[in-house]
């Protein structure tokens, strides 16, 4: 598929997007998958807030929630072409010759798609609090959504923490440590355990409430 006809979150049906997913080519790829899955999260968020009835002393707060919920899935799908973009890019560097253009464009490539992830992963993170105000505030007849939606925003979360870590491993393809890795990039390295920080955190909420949203696995 040339550049021509790309598919986009933007201009693509979903048929043709998950086509596009569906080919051996990687662009999109999991990365730019991870971000879909937070445009979902993100949108059955703003679904529950709108059907929430908020007490007076809760408007303000759930405006708030409604509104960041709904820049979350518009940022999140740009996020997701982005990755398209830095994982054409990842490719084509592993189809070079061995020599150090590769490894200098393996680097270059390796490094900006784990920058990608990384801010998908901080998105997905600040996500959380939300989500988990819907589950303590939020309307109860959409509690089953509210579990669906932390699938959702698990799934990207897991998918940034994983594309982050996967990304730093393939500095070493020139002969750096991980260790090394790690002091050179601090940063993007601080960011995989975050991540794995918050998918605990998610776990937790969701099995605070799972039992309300799904009542036949109870006891």
């Amino acid at each position: 598929m040339d550049d021509a006809e790309a598919v986009t979150t933007q201009r693509s049906t979903v048929a043709d997007w998950t086509r596009a997913l569906a080919e051996s080519n990687g662009s999109p790829g999991g990365g730019a998958g991870t971000g879909v899955m937070l445009a979902i999260a993100a949108s059955l968020t703003s679904m529950v807030a709108g059907y929430t009835e908020p007490g007076p002393h809760q408007r303000t707060e759930l405006a708030a929630i409604h509104e960041r919920a709904r820049s979350l899935r518009e940022a999140a799908l740009r996020l997701a072409d982005d990755d398209a973009s830095a994982s054409k890019a990842f490719g084509a560097a592993f189809r070079l010759e061995h020599g150090p253009e590769r490894e200098d464009a393996i680097h270059r490539a390796s490094i900006d798609a784990a920058k990608a992830s990384a801010v998908l992963g901080d998105q997905g993170i600040a996500a959380i609090g939300d989500l988990g105000w819907l589950a303590a505030h939020g309307n109860p007849a959409l509690i089953a959504d509210i579990v669906v939606a932390f699938g959702a925003l698990r799934a990207a979360v897991t998918g940034a923490r994983t594309n982050v870590s996967f990304d730093l491993g393939a500095l070493t393809s020139a002969g750096a440590t991980l260790e090394e890795v790690r002091d050179q990039h601090p940063a993007l390295w601080e960011t995989v355990e975050r991540l794995n920080g918050a998918l605990e955190r998610i776990d937790t909420l969701t099995t605070r409430i799972d039992h309300r949203a799904a009542p036949t696995d109870a006891g």
